[in-house]
């Protein structure tokens, strides 16, 4: 990553304020903006703050600290001028900009009539977090999620912060490309929050292979059956399973004789079964692979690959 992308985050007139960090750019995880708090970034999985010059400091008493205006004008700068345009994603509290990078978003909510979020106003948090493609991370996985020449259904289990989303990428980019143990085939994802493809403006920012086609900001449940109808995808790839309706909806799309890729939040396997939802979907083994992963020692690594019986498929 250049450390131009970082730059183009930032209004013109205080991008030299941000040139030390964006050196930083390989490393470079989240940028954390709080009015009248300290300016934070996490570089290499460290907490540093930023000062008045943009030099890297590690006191929060030393580190710059951001105005209501100058959020107000950094949230313009991300929308392109446009607020209006971007509503509906600000209402559901992020953004997703070129580069693929993610604009997390709080302030105070404004609700309608019937109690649901209809807008957002005096955004005073910004959580701008760096999207690092890792082509090659499912290298290990693939020889594990491929049988005949074909992948098999697989959720990729981890807690948060552990690396799946970055793994389902570099899966579904494999899959629809094709690789040593099965040639490349159509994969549909449902990018309900923008993070697999990281599309902006209705364009993947993240390299899905060229036989992905992406449903971007649709609820899971609606997206994969939309995707089944109209793209007749071989392989259907969705990020955290979190409520029966989704479930329900996976069991309709292997029925329709999709392969499934997909997330979920968990420690173990042992952790995801006592999900009440997500039993029945074990019992049934509509999953033929368990991959489970962490993220202890600050990178991501596989700690086990089960089938769907939840015997080892190798030892880690």
């Amino acid at each position: 990553m250049r450390p131009e992308e970082i730059l183009c985050l930032f209004p013109e007139g205080i991008r030299d304020r941000w040139r030390e960090v964006a050196g930083q750019a390989e490393d470079l995880q989240e940028i954390r903006l709080r009015a009248g708090m300290p300016t934070a970034v996490w570089i290499a999985n460290r907490e540093s703050f930023v000062d008045l010059q943009g030099r890297i400091v590690d006191r929060p008493e030393k580190a710059a600290r951001s105005s209501a205006d100058e959020l107000e004008e950094l949230l313009k700068h991300l929308c392109r001028y446009s607020v209006y345009a971007f509503a509906d994603e600000i209402r559901q509290g992020f953004l997703t900009v070129q580069g693929g990078h993610r604009a997390g978003l709080s302030g105070q909510v404004i609700l309608d009539q019937d109690g649901r979020i209809k807008n957002m106003k005096y955004i005073r948090y910004l959580n701008i977090r760096i999207a690092h493609q890792v082509r090659g991370a499912a290298d290990p996985v693939i020889p594990r999620i491929f049988e005949d020449g074909h992948v098999l259904s697989t959720l990729l289990i981890s807690p948060p912060g552990g690396g799946k989303t970055t793994m389902l990428r570099d899966i579904i980019r494999q899959v629809s490309e094709g690789n040593a143990y099965g040639e490349g085939v159509n994969v549909s994802v449902v990018d309900e929050r923008s993070e697999i493809a990281g599309s902006y403006l209705g364009v993947s920012q993240n390299d899905v292979g060229i036989r992905t086609d992406i449903l971007d900001g649709c609820p899971k449940v609606e997206g994969m059956m939309l995707l089944i109808r109209s793209m007749a995808p071989r392989v259907l790839a969705v990020d955290e399973i979190g409520s029966p309706e989704d479930v329900r909806a996976l069991q309709m799309a292997s029925g329709c004789g999709c392969r499934l890729l997909a997330t979920i939040h968990g420690g173990s396997l042992e952790e995801v079964r006592r999900k009440n939802y997500m039993r029945d979907v074990i019992e049934q083994g509509l999953f033929e692979r368990y991959v489970i992963l962490d993220r202890k020692t600050g990178v991501c690594r596989i700690t086990g690959i089960y089938d769907r019986e939840g015997k080892p498929c190798i030892s880690c």
